[in-house]
């Protein structure tokens, strides 16, 4: 069937610079360019840089994820005393 395929096509605008430098470095790794797409988007790390209000939640979810990492070392602190002094009893 003409028109039909059975995945979905990505496209994306770029500026000529942009599309010259890429299509270097798609010809230096001898990769098709569907395979050179993939596993850059894949397996290179991307930096995201986000609005004030995105980094605000960050923060404020890191800073939920260190307490309770922190109270959860306390605790496993004070179950491991506790072990200690059932063992040593019996």
């Amino acid at each position: 069937m003409s028109g039909v395929h059975k995945y979905p096509t990505i496209s994306f605008r770029i500026s000529p610079r942009e599309r010259d430098e890429i299509e270097a470095k798609i010809k230096a790794s001898g990769m098709q360019k569907k395979d050179y797409f993939v596993r850059s988007c894949i397996y290179n790390k991307v930096c995201v840089v986000g609005k004030k209000e995105v980094i605000y939640q960050l923060v404020e979810e890191l800073q939920l994820m260190q307490y309770n990492i922190v109270l959860f070392g306390k605790l496993n602190a004070a179950v491991s005393i506790r072990l200690k002094r059932v063992f040593q009893s019996t």
